[in-house]
């Protein structure tokens, strides 16, 4: 399906918890979040469903988020779910990696296709320092397992923050060099816990192209642009939401989970979808794509995301 600007929506981001076993400074207050009631977050069964309805308005691929979607308990039953279902191509997942090494290879028998770990440091104090209460050595023990498994190699989402962690840009872009991976880098946007944060703190992606200037633009993959330079095994990606917008492309919606279609991750407009189902359900996610606006409005110490939720209750 086309939205007004004539954009074909096929790709949906089902988040299906907003619990995160991490504290990400720029993502997650420090004490965590309140419980909720069982009953206000989707089941399994109303998320297959409302993908069902999706994949027939021609969403082709599902990128499962949380939160921590290894947090939700049955995770690998949900992959199974969703990845049965007619018309959907690809179920991926972003995910901290550090819960992934004992069910990695259960993912991928259920037919998880691909996984993009977030990955902000490769320094061991400092992955604490931003993660609050995470371990370096498990979100790396998590990649390997699922090299194990037989995954493709991992993209690595890495979020640039400056005086943070952007002196890491360099070491990051060697893992490419090494290996064949996608390192991307995320500009922070101006959002949820970050949305006061100093301007210093909101780096463009040319730190990267800075850092390693033989860096060469090789093409674009999704929303991200791609570099590689000669001997490199893998390849560099720049996420630029803020400084290099990538509305125009934009081919993708997300579900909350406690069941609302969000068009744009920066617009506070959101359509329920809990409790409708068949062509009801359609026609909600039908008017959702429909009120897709053009482009988001960032400017980082002007104007912040319009979106009341923080991004751990929208889906990473």
């Amino acid at each position: 399906m086309q939205d007004t600007f004539g954009r074909t929506i096929s790709y949906m981001r089902l988040s299906v918890t907003d619990k995160c076993n991490c504290r990400c400074i720029y993502c997650m207050p420090r004490e965590g979040v309140a419980r909720h009631a069982h009953g206000e977050v989707l089941s399994f069964e109303e998320m297959a469903e409302i993908v069902r309805a999706a994949s027939r308005l021609g969403v082709r691929k599902v990128r499962v988020t949380g939160g921590e979607p290894l947090v939700r308990r049955g995770i690998v039953d949900l992959v199974a779910m969703l990845s049965g279902i007619e018309g959907i191509d690809e179920v991926d997942m972003t995910t901290n990696g550090t819960l992934l090494a004992p069910l990695a290879k259960d993912l991928r028998a259920a037919g998880l296709t691909r996984l993009n770990v977030s990955l902000d440091t490769l320094r061991p104090d400092r992955y604490r320092e931003i993660s609050r209460v995470g371990e370096l050595s498990d979100a790396l023990d998590g990649i390997r397992a699922a090299k194990l498994a037989g995954f493709p190699p991992p993209k690595i989402n890495c979020v640039l923050m400056g005086g943070v962690n952007d002196d890491e840009a360099a070491d990051f872009v060697d893992i490419a060099r090494r290996e064949s991976v996608e390192v991307r880098f995320i500009e922070l946007m101006p959002m949820g816990e970050c949305a006061r944060w100093p301007k210093e703190r909101f780096v463009s992606g040319d730190v990267v192209l800075e850092a390693v200037p033989e860096l060469e633009r090789v093409g674009e993959g999704g929303v991200a642009e791609l570099y590689s330079a000669p001997g490199f095994l893998g390849r560099v990606g720049l996420i630029r939401a803020v400084s290099h917008r990538f509305c125009s492309g934009c081919d993708r919606v997300r579900v909350t989970a406690d069941g609302r279609l969000k068009p744009c991750l920066h617009s506070a407009t959101e359509v329920p979808l809990r409790g409708l189902h068949g062509s009801e359900l359609e026609r909600a996610i039908a008017c959702g794509i429909e009120a897709k606006p053009a482009h988001h409005n960032l400017v980082p110490g002007l104007h912040s995301s319009e979106t009341p939720r923080d991004m751990f209750e929208i889906g990473g």
